[in-house]
């Protein structure tokens, strides 16, 4: 066997010092196995070179280099106000009733604001707004309908709320332009308040679904059609996610409902087993009333007016007039405030102890004495249910007061005779209709011919609460004459007679 050299390394160790050594490293080999063990830090992972600094010129010069993604204006990100061209009107009519109501369907739609008139047969010619579509429903006889003496037209009518999205979708693929965020279903008698409807509509984020509108004025009706359904005359908004998911399903649920009567029972039936609810808008008005529904109008609720249905089946909305000039001076006084008109403002002259009802571009009541304000805030039932008959109970979904038979026994009424504004504000003038069968010795204040009202332009703003009006009677030197100022009221301000 070789032996190492000894001549550049260490000398060996003699064997019996290896000896020795041999239990003591036997013993640090043991106590080793027995100890905890210690942590030991994870391999390095693969090397990582730190990104250098950018200066913020860099930074901006790359910024502007990536280039930037359209900005999708559908999208909740980058929120727009909702607009009159965001709205779209799908209404039921027919080759008999289009000629008679093109006159009302001209007061009210106007640009940008579009609709589509869905007929039962093609039209005779007539002349339409640029705005104003004719469409001819597809054949709907396929469905059932076993309504008892209700109209099978009625399947035609639901039906539009998918043949409407159908029309724009195939609109928006010609034009490459983003969908409407609101369908709104209504009757060619239906008239709407533009500015109202869309503030109402902005209220609401559109890419919900949402189903707007209101129930019957009319307790009877209700309980034969349903509480929870918005009843198509008054209008009927549903955004456009939900119209979307309505138009898919809406022909098979026309299918399992025959036994409904109406085409809004049929949506109602089809939006609840999508899972969604009505949500309640004041403002909206089916107008299931007859007669003389100017009681109903003094006492509008405190919500913007949204819409009238069967204005053709009510008196005249003002005294000397046809319906049609009367919906033209309504709309006119609408045009000048939209979001005041008809809105209630009652106001006291505790000197000549007085209390006076401003429903704003329709009519001023004056009564004799201290009224309660809730007094007045209840309907003057000047009207008659929708339906009479021995089964057909008076009860209607609001307060309602005696209105008294006995004219001499009425406020002193005055009804709107023109209207001025400018610069922000608005001066309304109301004449006297005097009672016809009361001796002039016994009709009250029976001096008092004019009324003047004075008030800025309402402006509604979305997510803010409504709150009534206060207003002044300017004190006059006049019996004549009654000038009213309508105000904010000031905060803590009660609406009363003070002493």
């Amino acid at each position: 066997m070789a032996t190492p050299s000894h001549s550049h390394g260490l000398p060996l160790a003699p064997l019996r010092t290896l000896l020795l050594a041999l239990p003591l490293l036997s013993l640090i080999l043991l106590l080793t196995l027995h100890l905890p063990p210690r942590h030991h830090p994870a391999p390095p992972g693969p090397l990582i070179l730190p990104t250098p600094l950018r200066t913020t010129a860099t930074t901006a010069a790359a910024a502007a280099a990536q280039p930037k993604p359209k900005a999708d204006p559908s999208s909740s990100s980058s929120p727009s106000p909702t607009t009159l061209s965001h709205v779209v009107f799908g209404v039921a009519s027919s080759r008999r009733t289009l000629p008679l109501r093109l006159p009302l369907l001209r007061l009210w739609l106007r640009l940008p604001a579009r609709a589509f008139l869905f007929l039962d047969a093609p039209p005779r010619a007539a002349s339409v707004p640029a705005n104003l579509h004719l469409r001819v429903s597809r054949d709907a006889s396929r469905f059932p309908y076993s309504y008892r003496k209700g109209l099978p037209s009625a399947v035609r009518v639901a039906r539009i709320a998918k043949e409407l999205l159908l029309e724009l979708r195939q609109q928006q693929q010609q034009h490459q332009s983003p969908p409407p965020r609101w369908l709104v279903l209504a009757d060619d008698d239906t008239a709407f308040v533009l500015p109202n409807l869309l503030h109402t509509l902005s209220k609401y984020d559109w890419h919900e679904p949402w189903y707007l509108g209101a129930p019957s004025e009319s307790a009877a009706q209700n309980v034969w059609h349903g509480f929870n359904m918005a009843y198509g005359g008054g209008g009927i908004a549903i955004s456009w996610p939900l119209a979307a998911r309505l138009a898919r399903v809406l022909d098979s649920c026309i299918i399992r409902y025959p036994h409904l009567y109406g085409s809004d029972s049929r949506i109602y039936a089809c939006l609840a087993e999508l899972g969604v609810e009505l949500t309640h808008e004041p403002g909206f008005h089916q107008i299931d009333l007859h007669g003389d529904i100017s009681g109903f109008l003094r006492a509008h609720p405190l919500a913007p007016l949204v819409s009238l249905h069967h204005l053709d089946h009510v008196y005249p909305l003002y005294p000397g007039m046809d319906r049609a000039k009367a919906v033209e001076h309504l709309f006119r006084a609408a045009n000048a405030d939209p979001a005041r008109i008809l809105q209630q403002t009652v106001c006291y002259d505790h000197s000549r102890s007085l209390t006076a009802s401003v429903a704003w571009g329709y009519s001023v009541q004056v009564f004799k004495g201290n009224v309660l304000l809730p007094d007045i805030l209840a309907v003057q039932k000047t009207f008659v249910p929708w339906r009479r008959g021995r089964n057909v109970t008076d009860v209607f979904m609001f307060s309602t007061k005696h209105y008294p038979r006995d004219e001499c026994k009425r406020a002193a009424l005055f009804f709107l005779k023109s209207i001025s504004s400018g610069e922000g504000k608005t001066e309304s003038n109301y004449s006297r209709q005097l009672p016809q069968k009361c001796l002039p010795n016994l009709i009250q204040l029976r001096n008092m011919q004019q009324i003047k009202v004075r008030s800025e332009v309402l402006h509604l703003v979305p997510g803010k609460a409504l709150r009534r009006h206060c207003c002044d009677i300017v004190p006059s030197s006049s019996e004549t004459t009654m000038d009213i100022d309508i105000r904010k009221c000031k905060d803590g301000e009660l609406i009363a007679m003070h002493s």
